[in-house]
């Protein structure tokens, strides 16, 4: 392919970091990188791209962390038009659900410049949720819907959406957890340094607006981890740290082992070897399908009902619901042996490769392959 820097990734937030780092790396001198600062707290993004071994974004936007939903989306648009506008890819990047996402493909559709949608497909069919609008505004303006599984193909299908613009790869969380996992011994040690034992201890993260900015149903859920009989490691989201001393509940954190957040390997090094997982996040409903642990999604919907189909989520709401869930898991071990051999619904690995590929083909000008899934339940961590 003839130039440099012909493919623009737009991202904003850390799990877009992270579910893009294998995209970004394998298109090397073919992209820049523009990060809109959706999460401007540097624990929760900017150091990420030293952990996934990305160089410091192209472009930074300025003044998008922290404002109001309109805000950040206006004003990334504004920023990515004259970039757009000036430097002319032939490709823009982006992935799931988030503020930036829509930024990135309202700005590229508005300057004639095609769209590549990573994570496509997603319905939770609760538009409600600023994620469920995001998602949709990109489906209908995206040249390629990079679709994770076939559920979501079928999603956008419905919707009307071009066959010949959908692709199912994967999804790319599968290589970004087997990269970030630490070896066993590793995590092991990081289990003990954090005065653990190994199948001995709950790991929960609760950040959606949902659950964080209702007071009643916060006090519900942290009431809940109180009484779960293991010990209970919380990552705390600035945003869920913030609501708890607005609202005067540190007293409710008493019992709970409260941690700042994680880095992912920290993270996940910490979830291969908790009993249960409990958590509103959507990128850990796909990721306890590949460390082969029961999650407790405490949400009123998800977009990812493959972790309920196969069996490795259960999805309750506030109140009692989430200690009863956790207790069933902990008294059935023939349940989480048999997780340990269920395959993982969201692919086999090999997802960025195939993006890449896609994303080559699509900034050449040429016809964007489909693809050859082979074993395509062939993954589990090492």
């Amino acid at each position: 392919m003839s130039g440099k820097r012909n493919i623009a990734v737009v991202l904003g937030t850390r799990p877009e970091i992270i579910k893009l780092a294998g995209i970004i790396r394998l298109l090397e001198g073919n992209r820049e990188v523009i990060y809109t600062g959706q999460h401007g707290d540097e624990d929760l993004s900017s150091n990420f791209f030293d952990s996934f071994r990305l160089p410091q974004p192209d472009l930074r936007l300025e003044g998008v962390g922290g404002a109001s939903r309109g805000s950040q989306i206006s004003n990334a648009i504004s920023q990515l038009n004259a970039h757009f506008t000036a430097t002319r890819p032939r490709l823009v990047v982006v992935q799931g659900d988030t503020n930036a996402t829509s930024a990135g493909a309202q700005a590229a559709s508005y300057c004639d410049i095609p769209v590549l949608h990573v994570e496509a497909g997603l319905r939770s069919y609760d538009r409600t949720m600023p994620e469920e609008i995001n998602r949709r505004v990109v489906s209908v303006l995206a040249d390629m819907n990079c679709a994770p599984t076939l559920r979501n193909a079928d999603n956008l299908a419905n919707e009307g959406i071009s066959p010949s613009r959908i692709r199912i790869t994967g999804n790319t969380v599968v290589e970004a957890l087997q990269e970030s996992l630490p070896p066993r011994d590793v995590s092991l040690k990081v289990v003990r340094d954090h005065g653990l034992f190994d199948d001995g201890f709950v790991l929960a993260t609760i950040h959606r607006p949902e659950n964080t900015d209702d007071e009643y149903r916060l006090a519900a859920i942290l009431d809940e981890l109180s009484r779960i009989p293991l010990p209970v490691v919380f990552s705390v989201h600035p945003r869920t740290a913030i609501r708890v001393r607005a609202f005067g509940m540190e007293g409710k954190l008493e019992k709970i082992l409260c941690r700042t957040p994680l880095d992912h390997p920290t993270f996940l090094a910490l979830a291969r070897h908790a009993r249960v997982l409990v958590s509103d996040s959507g990128g850990i409903q796909e990721e306890c399908t590949v460390l082969k642990k029961p999650l407790v999604v405490v949400r009123q919907n998800t977009e990812r009902p493959e972790a309920l189909e196969s069996g490795f989520a259960v999805r309750v709401e506030a109140g009692a619901d989430i200690s009863n869930s956790v207790n069933r898991f902990l008294e059935d071990r023939e349940l989480l042996r048999s997780l340990e051999t269920a395959p993982c619904p969201f692919g086999d690995g090999k997802a960025s490769q195939r993006i890449a590929e896609i994303a080559l083909s699509m900034a050449a000008g040429e016809d964007p392959p489909f693809c050859d899934f082979g074993d395509y339940f062939s993954y589990s961590p090492k």
